[in-house]
């Protein structure tokens, strides 16, 4: 019986080239569940979009003198082509800056005010003197009250991850000038999101398939109570209050952006020829998961989910699999110091697929993770080269050689051989438990693991040696390690797209692992082999200097 899954990712700010942290921490691990979901046979959506309305865009396009629009046109385009270069399977990604979001945020505000759930108040708003306006949240630094980190921000600090609002920052700063703002008040709307406290509290707590971070960091933000927020802003970059009178205000990023998840829906039904298709997803029998970053976790499992119970007859999220951060060569990620491993850098010299296998293999699942050139080029040549793509190469380039480039007969399976194959079968329902609970490193483990045992049995079956006495012990050996083979390439193509489509024509199949689905499927003696080409290439040591040496330049 088939699930719907809508799988939801966090929405990138259009302001900067994307780094490693970004794929670790949200759009690694949606691609893997998104595409294993569809392998299994599920109906499965997979949205996101560029996030053109948040400070970092109007703060980048005033330092470059140029507009809001140009700057998030330009990080938009270059977005698509990182995702299309490392295989994140969108079903749609667009962006915050189209009709559609506009129109359905807006319905959305309309609604909740209509209903009480939003309300007019005076809030106090940092204004900058130097720079004669208003200043959005993340215009402003200063402390945090709660951990002292001097560089908070107006609206998050991202040393403890705690909300916040300009007014209790120690020391505040405008990011533009650096001088001190002063705080006027200012007509907003907020969403009453304390009256949520209970039922949000109640829901939380049937969340028990939530990772700990998750649990943990939602129930300390109820335990602290939940504050009513501001949800509009005085600045002329965003969506529109929908009311006369309010022509010089927007609807806040924070509460605007995550509306994203549902206006991507509906923007992708209409695409599809029938615009009533969303429903299936945000009103029918199905999953919601959102992949989110550590300092998106308030936003996804308070906010958020209060904004879906005001505006009713919606699902609400069903997990939220927030990873940790990773960290830089030891060291927490910085990209105004240049801290960082820029994606379309990595793309443009090295293959997708190695990326993504030690991005899964270290996962920020429950704490943070570290990035090294040293370790991504020895787990490559190690792991991906020695261990699995060895393994491909020695059998196919053997059976190529001594059976005619055909599957050989493989008789009678001795015991080893059919214990060899039942691992297969194993891992097969063992990587599915692991990815259908969103532990993406577990399942790579399991994988690994069959791997290894493949070659200790082609090790200790030498068909090398065998084929001198008899084709047909050579054949078996082959033939076995063949039908593992073709279950590696099944349970890493989540994982490792390009690489596995690859194997799977080497081993003769037609068709695509997508149309095969999530099963063991044997080749058939007397199938014709594709080419035999290398899964992988192996990296000089030379790589780790020159990589580590970009960094902070």
């Amino acid at each position: 019986m088939f699930e719907r899954i809508h799988v939801g990712v966090a929405w990138p700010y259009a302001n900067g080239r994307l780094h490693l942290g970004h794929i670790a921490g949200a759009y690694l691990p949606a691609d893997i569940f998104a595409r294993f979901n569809r392998l299994i046979g599920n109906e499965v959506i997979m949205v996101s979009g560029s996030d053109q309305h948040g400070a970092p865009i109007t703060i980048r396009a005033e330092k470059e003198n140029t507009t809001p629009d140009a700057i998030a046109q330009k990080y938009h385009s270059q977005f698509v082509e990182c995702w299309e270069k490392l295989g994140i399977s969108w079903d749609l990604y667009t962006t915050t800056g189209t009709a559609n979001h506009a129109e359905v945020t807006q319905d959305i505000f309309l609604t909740l005010l209509s209903k009480g759930y939003l309300y007019k108040d005076s809030v106090l708003q940092a204004y900058c003197p130097s720079c004669q306006r208003f200043l959005p949240d993340r215009y402003v630094l200063g402390s945090c009250p709660n951990c002292a980190s001097v560089n908070a921000r107006g609206d998050e600090c991202e040393s403890c991850g705690k909300p916040l609002d300009p007014v209790e920052l120690g020391d505040p700063r405008c990011v533009l000038c650096g001088g001190p703002p002063r705080f006027e008040m200012s007509e907003h709307f907020f969403l009453r999101l304390s009256a949520f406290q209970d039922r949000l509290t109640a829901w939380v707590n049937g969340m028990t398939h939530w990772r700990q971070n998750v649990i943990g960091a939602t129930r300390r933000f109820l335990n602290e109570g939940l504050r009513d927020r501001a949800i509009t802003r005085d600045i002329n970059w965003g969506v529109p209050v929908p009311l006369p009178g309010y022509e010089g205000k927007r609807i806040y990023v924070w509460f605007e952006a995550v509306i994203g998840y549902l206006s991507a829906t509906k923007e992708w039904a209409k695409l599809q020829g029938d615009p009533s298709l969303w429903e299936r997803y945000w009103k029918q029998d199905a999953r919601i998961y959102n992949f989110i970053g550590k300092d998106n976790i308030f936003f996804h499992t308070l906010s958020w989910p209060a904004t879906l119970m005001a505006y009713g007859d919606l699902n609400l999220p069903y997990d939220v699999p927030s990873n940790e951060f990773l960290n830089i060569e030891g060291q927490k990620l910085s990209t105004s110091r240049n801290w960082a491993v820029w994606v379309d850098d990595y793309l443009e010299r090295y293959d997708p697929d190695p990326l993504r296998y030690f991005l899964a293999a270290a996962m920020p699942e429950t704490q943070d993770s570290d990035f090294s050139w040293e370790k991504f080029v020895h787990r490559n040549n190690d792991e991906l080269v020695a261990t699995y793509g060895n393994l491909a190469h020695r059998v196919l380039t053997f059976t190529h050689r001594h059976f005619g480039a055909v599957v050989p007969d493989p008789g009678e399976l001795d015991g080893q051989s059919q214990q060899l194959l039942a691992d297969a079968e194993r891992t097969l329902r063992d990587v599915r438990d692991a990815l259908e609970r969103c532990s993406f490193k577990e399942g790579l483990r399991h994988v690994m693991a069959l791997a290894q045992k493949a070659n200790r049995y082609l090790d200790d079956q030498a068909p090398w040696k065998s084929i001198k006495q008899s084709r047909e012990v050579a054949g078996r050996s082959v033939y076995t390690v063949m039908c593992v083979l073709s279950t590696l390439s099944t349970v890493l193509s989540p994982y490792l797209p390009f690489s596995s489509e690859v194997l799977h024509r080497s081993l003769g199949f037609g068709g695509t692992l997508q149309e095969r689905g999530w099963k063991v499927v044997t080749p058939r003696p007397g199938q014709a082999l594709g080419e035999a080409k290398p899964l992988f290439v192996k990296l000089d040591d030379t790589v780790i200097a020159e990589e580590t040496a970009r960094l902070g330049t």
